[in-house]
């Protein structure tokens, strides 16, 4: 490299480093470090540019790997690290770019060996190759025996909660951020429980650990903060030809620019800092959470950070260490970005184990400028993966546990919400579209994804707000009504395919009759749910929603296959009370009547109906998370680094997920 520019085709070739890959080893303190680290080159922008650079490099990769037991190159390029990360906070008070410069290189050219080195050999391996050192020389004293892994670790970490985000700063701490996700990203290439890593146990246990507190409450306020990339890192007064300027116009560039996935180039205005900030908050807190002989401080903090706007807060409960960030800030970007997968794990994470954060959100008065985003990306399923649809889904349970906000969101209107196109619908309650959005979503599972799980967190959220439906839109009647008839229609189907398969001897028939009762089985589950549902609403809000009675009387023959089905038939007789009710009513009136008098003539009933003919339990589920949540989620976190974090990674090498698990559903 050194300060003359350079194509990626021509790295094979570049003097330094192919001495920095040979088999001479070089000391930490060699000034050829200095040469070394004044680089610039032109950056990759596409997969195809990426692909040139893995060809170009492989080779010298290889030879590293050969060599660097010998003559521990690696080691001494983390100890030039080390060294300039020790300065680099008094260097940013200064102005030195160039030395800010030198360090983001210095941390560049280690990331990719790291990440070479993790892709290619064990974790092991990898550990001994970054320990590897030549025998010391006359005089010299020998190094400290501490692994440097953990040196490094915590000077990555050190750096990002120490050294301010500056213009000129942000390269540096970004190339930091996307250092400790690939050390982390160890476990995408190994099966075994990342606790059993000596990565993460640095992690969780080593001197990095004091951070825990700093380093999220920094992580966060990035995340809050979505700052843009500064489009010049230079001060005003820097000269065209320098090496700095070589530097900005290049690698600025490769920060900026050069990562993006696909044919896509990333936009310098977009807020990357903030997108790996957040996808490393996932991977420190969902990686050691169940293993009794680690402590995860980083999870801890995040469940446990309080309120800083608020005067006279709560303490914890217990004495934790935490820190105190701006709720309203956290919520506003959270509204902004939910739209996105790794947004909405993480207010995920926050609403299900953060308790004061949850009761905050609750309480918002704004509550439809979140959940409004939540419902399009539901509505729009087929755009996102099935892990984003779940996540969505749970946040919607976990919000319905709470009665204020099943109430609140049947008093809040909304306007023209534009993407919602099954129907116009000038003006809906939050809660008429949430119930609409809902039921589609188990429309489309039943026609495209056919999961009992997904099913069932649909019914469940739908369940806890049904004893506060309130004034729902005749629309919203009409397609809670027409779920149940639509499912009514495919549980006579599954019964005469039933009946059809059961009468063979065939042993494939046999076969298909035991998938056909099982399915059977979901199928009158799902539907005994959607009658609860319906009767929840009939008990408890039965003279504040006329359209729903409207609507059961003109659907009331579809309920008339269960009268006598064991599974429905207490629901079933509570529902027919309540229409044989309003049905005398309309046969008084002894004329044809028009819909506006049927309405009438409904709200008249409503409003003397005893509510003490029905009585039904409450309707209440919990989100409780799995067993085993590690199963699920870091799979979950590492797909979406894999997809989103802007850095490249090679599919074959990956172990950890099956690639198909990211594709849309």
């Amino acid at each position: 490299m050194g300060s003359s520019s350079s194509t990626i085709s021509e790295l094979k070739d570049n003097e330094c480093l192919r001495r920095f890959a040979g088999k001479e080893p070089i000391s930490h303190n060699d000034p050829f470090w200095n040469q070394m680290l004044s680089f610039s080159f032109s950056p990759p922008r596409h997969c195809s540019d990426y692909q040139l650079l893995e060809e170009s490099t492989q080779s010298l990769c290889k030879t590293l790997l050969t060599n660097n037991l010998q003559t521990g190159n690696v080691g001494s390029l983390v100890r030039v690290f080390l060294m300039r990360n020790s300065e680099l906070k008094a260097s940013t008070q200064c102005e030195d770019n160039v030395f800010t410069w030198q360090t983001y290189n210095a941390l560049f050219i280690l990331r990719c060996i790291c990440k070479y080195f993790l892709e290619t050999i064990t974790e092991e391996s990898f550990l001994k190759q970054l320990q590897a050192r030549p025998p010391p020389q006359d005089g010299e004293l020998p190094d400290d025996e501490q692994p440097l892994i953990e040196h490094l670790q915590n000077a990555l970490v050190e750096l990002i909660v120490d050294v301010p985000i500056l213009d000129g700063t942000y390269a540096v701490h970004l190339e930091a951020t996307n250092a400790i996700l690939v050390l982390m990203s160890v476990q995408m290439f190994m099966q075994t429980p990342a606790f059993k890593s000596q990565i993460y146990r640095t992690m969780m246990g080593g001197k990095c650990s004091i951070h825990a507190c700093l380093l999220m409450k920094q992580l966060l306020q990035r995340y809050i903060g979505q700052q843009k990339c500064p489009v010049n890192v230079l001060p005003s007064g820097a000269q065209g030809g320098s090496i700095i300027l070589n530097l900005a116009s290049g690698l600025w560039s490769l920060l900026t620019l050069g990562y993006g996935r696909g044919q896509q180039t990333t936009n310098v205005d977009e807020a990357v800092l903030a997108n790996q900030s957040l996808l490393l908050i996932l991977v420190l807190t969902n990686h050691c959470t169940n293993e009794k002989t680690i402590h995860n401080p980083y999870r801890q903090a995040l469940f446990s950070f309080t309120n800083s706007q608020e005067i006279n807060g709560s303490s914890p409960t217990q004495a934790v260490a935490t820190f105190k960030l701006d709720y309203s800030a956290m919520f506003s970007t959270l509204c902004q970005t939910v739209k996105e997968d790794q947004s909405t794990l993480l207010l995920y994470l926050l609403l299900h184990r953060n308790q004061q954060f949850r009761v905050y959100v609750l309480a918002r008065a704004d509550i439809e400028e979140l959940i409004v985003p939540i419902l399009k990306v539901l509505y729009q399923a087929q755009d996102h993966s099935s892990h984003h649809i779940y996540m969505a889904l749970i946040i919607l349970l976990i919000l319905s546990e709470d009665d204020f906000f099943n109430k609140v969101v049947h008093e809040i209107m909304l306007k023209n919400v534009t993407w919602y196109a099954d129907r116009a619908l000038s003006s809906l309650s939050l809660g008429g579209l949430l119930v609409l959005v809902v039921i589609r979503t188990i429309q489309f599972n039943m026609t495209r994804m056919r999961d009992k799980y997904l099913h069932t967190n649909c019914l469940a959220a739908l369940a806890n707000m049904s004893g506060q439906f309130r004034h729902i839109h005749c629309y919203v009647a009409q397609r809670l009504v027409s779920l149940f008839e639509s499912l009514a229609k495919r549980h006579l189907r599954s019964i005469e395919q039933l009946q059809a398969t059961t009468d063979s001897s065939n042993m494939e028939d046999e076969h298909q009759t035991a998938d056909l009762m099982q399915d059977l089985a979901v199928l009158e589950e799902v539907l005994r749910m959607v009658l609860e549902i319906v009767n929840s609403c009939l008990c408890s809000q039965l003279v504040h929603n006329p359209n729903l009675v409207y609507t059961l009387l003109y659907k009331r023959e579809c309920f008339e296959q269960f009268r006598n089905h064991p599974t429905f038939q207490d629901i079933i007789q509570n529902i027919e009370t309540v229409l044989t009710y309003f049905s005398s009513r309309l046969e008084s009136a002894d004329k044809d009547l028009s819909v506006t008098e049927v309405s009438q003539i409904i709200q008249q009933g409503a409003s003397q109906w005893s509510g003490d003919r029905l009585k039904f339990p409450d309707l209440k589920f919990k989100y409780v998370e799995e067993d085993q949540p590690e199963e699920f989620f870091i799979p979950y976190v590492w797909s979406l680094i894999h997809a989103s974090s802007t850095l490249y990674w090679n599919d074959s090498n990956v172990r950890l997920f099956g690639l198909s698990k990211t594709d849309p559903i």
